[in-house]
């Protein structure tokens, strides 16, 4: 194969073309750790016949103690930091990076001081950033030096490209079974309003819900069980003829059914619940949900950052759903 051609080679490309993991290739060029001669020279030769040329970062990423891939998660306080999602996005994206013998730092990017993405783009130990709860504003204050090696999980920018779940298709799934299985006034509690990638769930909803001539019946949520709770209690209040409660979040949802069945309410029979993400509690909770492969978004946020490319502004992981007793 011609170089020519591979005038972008990543190193999972010599990785695939030598037959070695990243992490043993990473090993081989850059000569640290363990590696047997015969894998040194073939993923050499490897990286000779694709043109593979490591970009600064991720030579600066292969040495000990040098920078670091830093996941930065917007939120309003640092409690945010807590969050299991976060810790998911956090051990991929260390899996990833460890294939460049570097670390993974964590940190809070507050809403109301966007800076401090600018301020965290500038620090030297800083090979690449990982942006989880991006805002507009907060890509906005992305550095010039820094451009090329920060990515978003959630809506990115054309400077910042960006990895999600789709949240849209997979509350399409959702919805439409509901609405197949009889459901015809199906409520919604949403997911936190400041968070753009929110807005394509709850565009899908109410497509599905007014394409088959049913009301739409929204109430904000947070994405957390003690809001999911207050939630229900509130659509009852609101519309007690409700048959179905989607939440965008399995957290909410499971906080939904607790509060409805506290209330009196049959789940599934009076009124269907379902959730979105297909968190481990969900199984044994018997929680209708759709999936958020949260670890493949995050590795390939982290890759993004590493490899320094801008070739693709939007990659929008596919969503399944997964059928339990709630709905």
């Amino acid at each position: 194969m011609a170089r020519e051609a591979w005038r972008g080679a990543k190193l999972a490309d010599v990785a695939r073309a030598a037959g070695v993991s990243p992490a043993t290739a990473s090993r081989a060029l850059s000569g640290r750790g363990p590696a047997s001669a015969a894998v040194r020279a073939r993923v050499a030769s490897a990286a000779r016949e694709l043109g593979y040329v490591p970009n600064a970062a991720a030579r600066a990423l292969a040495t000990r103690g040098g920078p670091r891939v830093a996941v930065g998660v917007g939120g309003r306080s640092a409690h945010v930091l807590a969050d299991p999602y976060v810790a998911r996005v956090v051990a991929a994206a260390a899996r990833v990076a460890g294939a460049h013998e570097a670390g993974v730092s964590l940190h809070w990017l507050p809403l109301h001081d966007p800076g401090a993405l600018a301020r965290l783009g500038e620090d030297r130990g800083v090979g690449g950033i990982v942006v989880v709860n991006p805002t507009p504003e907060l890509l906005a204050a992305v550095p010039r030096a820094a451009r090329g090696r920060v990515a978003a999980i959630g809506v990115g920018t054309r400077e910042v490209p960006a990895f999600d779940v789709d949240n849209g298709g997979g509350t399409a799934s959702v919805v439409a079974h509901l609405l197949s299985s009889g459901r015809r006034r199906i409520a919604m509690v949403t997911g936190a309003a400041w968070l753009p990638c929110v807005r394509r769930a709850v565009d899908a909803y109410e497509r599905l819900v007014g394409g088959a001539g049913c009301p739409a019946r929204v109430v904000p949520g947070d994405f957390t069980a003690a809001r999911g709770e207050v939630a229900a209690l509130e659509v009852l209040a609101r519309w007690p003829d409700t048959d179905a409660v989607y939440a965008l979040g399995d957290l909410s949802a499971l906080g939904a059914l607790g509060a409805l069945r506290r209330a009196g309410v049959d789940v599934p029979g009076d009124v269907a619940v379902a959730g979105f993400d297909d968190l481990a509690v969900a199984s044994p909770s018997r929680l209708t949900t759709s999936t958020n492969p949260v670890e493949e978004i995050a590795a390939g946020a982290a890759v993004a950052v590493l490899d320094r490319y801008r070739g693709v502004p939007e990659r929008l992981y596919p969503s399944t759903l997964v059928l339990r007793d709630s709905a």
